[in-house]
């Protein structure tokens, strides 16, 4: 099963960089070192993705974090930028399409032939040899253009006139005009525009408009001297709209990642909850992702900020950190300060199954932190009188190691006149929390989304992405975490730390 996940990543990486290529690299260079170059670095750029989520798991991810994980990013808003963008660039080709052959037939219909009124009065001139076009009063060409210079002696020819009518012949022999020379009559190929007494060309391009634009050159009916053809020019305006666009959400969603945490105060009315209970606290955090690119002053502010609003109770609702307790323990020393009235209590979640030595050297090290886990288990908050079970249950990814979660024994026996609150990781966990008549489940997991859009992709898998709701009977708030986990990135979802006021 896993086998064929990675190879689906893989197959979606390669999927989405061969997009990429298409929109950014081909469709903005010409053939030549530039193109090889960029897309070289695009080839670099889509290993560090299944390196930087590998190294996750392999512990040495740390060289290759920030610009893994910041392409990874980058990279996703390219893409929903470039598909965005998809359908005014079709419009604006097709305008251009348009353009282009009706400026082209109105180039071809206005030129004419005006015939100058003063004829030479000599003989009639010959007829022309055959294989050439005669010239008699005007000089008429099917399908090329024609300048005619200074007549020849004996002819009827107008001077200076040229016309264009009708499509290219194959190939047509036609009289030049320049007979002062006695040159008669001259060969031009089809497809190549005739010269006029100077040696200009006529009309670039005019019998090329009806043809297919290569990707390289330019449009047809345009000037080859162009520096760049409109196809290229709205290549690399769209490439530019994409990634001037994707920089700036990266970079919004950066600082919105490593800024302070949102104190999200939240009121749930709880019908059973006895009312010697109304107005007892929980600061609920989960999603901190101690990692390397966090530091230790991420979990001093979230300490300090909880500790602002003074609490009853805290809950950590797993994915506390992203490594060992050797590689991360100094950054997990500030939740030793946490200060709550009734105790902070902790549940896994599927990150503390996801590194090296499994979940109980961290139960080990909170316990030792002052921070209790609730494994499979229950205790009782007493207020003013009131008691209130407060149960949490592992997470459903630790049934790989035979400690997922037990909700008969987290759950059973307990008192039905006291109203419970659950702490699970997952939002899923609401399906059980129902069955086990739970008034309120306190959940996080989702990071809301975390980069919009993923928040519209989260319900294909949870019952809830954010915020409060009632799933089957239960009240749930999922909380959208504190923390972020791969891209150091947030838009659209930014970080939470949630005050639950029960009523």
């Amino acid at each position: 099963m896993g086998f064929g996940f990675a190879g689906i990543a893989i197959m979606v990486i390669v999927a989405v960089h061969f997009y990429l290529w298409h929109r950014l690299v081909r469709s903005t260079t010409r053939r030549g070192r530039a193109r090889r170059a960029l897309t070289w670095a695009l080839v670099g750029l889509a290993m560090l993705v299944p390196v930087a989520f590998g190294g996750t798991r392999a512990g040495w991810e740390h060289w290759l974090a920030w610009p893994g994980y910041l392409w990874v990013a980058t990279m996703f808003y390219l893409l929903v930028f470039l598909v965005v963008l998809e359908i005014p660039r079709a419009v604006a080709w097709l305008f251009i399409r348009r353009s282009v052959r009706a400026k082209a037939s109105t180039t071809l219909a206005a030129v004419s032939v005006v015939p100058d009124t003063s004829v030479s009065s000599g003989p009639p001139a010959s007829p022309a040899p055959t294989g050439s076009a005669a010239a008699s009063g005007s000089a008429v060409v099917s399908g090329s253009a024609v300048a005619t210079g200074s007549a020849a002696p004996g002819s009827s020819v107008a001077s200076g006139s040229a016309v264009v009518t009708g499509s290219v012949a194959p190939r047509s022999s036609v009289a030049t005009g320049a007979a002062a020379n006695g040159a008669v009559g001259q060969t031009v190929s089809a497809g190549e525009p005739a010269e006029t007494a100077s040696g200009d060309r006529a009309l670039p391009g005019a019998s090329s408009v009806d043809a297919p634009p290569d990707e390289d050159a330019p449009t047809g009916g345009w000037p080859v001297d162009t520096a760049m053809s409109r196809r290229l020019f709205l290549g690399r305006a769209t490439a530019a709209i994409a990634g001037v666009s994707a920089l700036g959400t990266v970079g919004y969603g950066m600082r919105t990642a490593f800024g302070a945490p949102v104190i999200e105060p939240v009121r749930v009315m709880l019908p059973n909850l006895d009312p010697r209970l109304s107005g007892l606290r929980f600061a609920v955090v989960s999603d901190i992702h101690l990692g390397p690119l966090t530091g230790r002053g991420h979990a001093e502010r979230i300490v300090r900020m909880i500790n602002s609003l003074r609490a009853d109770v805290v809950a950590i609702v797993g994915d506390l950190v992203d490594g060992t307790v050797a590689e991360l323990g100094r950054l997990a020393k500030p939740l030793g300060d946490l200060e709550a009235s009734y105790g902070s209590y902790f549940v896994t979640g599927n990150h503390e199954y996801y590194t090296a030595n499994g979940p109980v050297e961290w139960i080990e090290e909170l316990q030792a932190l002052g921070v209790r886990s609730l494994r499979n288990e229950r205790v009782e908050i007493r207020h003013q009188g009131g008691v209130l079970d407060l149960a949490g249950v592992n997470d459903v990814s630790g049934e790989t190691m035979d400690d997922g979660p037990d909700f008969d024994k987290a759950l059973g026996g307990r008192d039905g006149t006291r109203s419970t609150v659950l702490l699970a990781h997952q939002p899923i966990h609401v399906v059980e929390a129902a069955r086990h008549k739970v008034d309120l489940q306190l959940s996080g997991h989702t990071h809301g989304g975390q980069m919009v859009p993923f928040n519209l992709v989260v319900p294909l898998q949870q019952p809830a992405v954010s915020g409060l709701s009632t799933v089957e009977g239960v009240q749930i708030y999922v909380t959208r975490g504190a923390g972020f986990w791969g891209p150091p990135v947030r838009v659209g979802a930014p970080p939470e730390i949630t005050m639950v006021e029960l009523r």
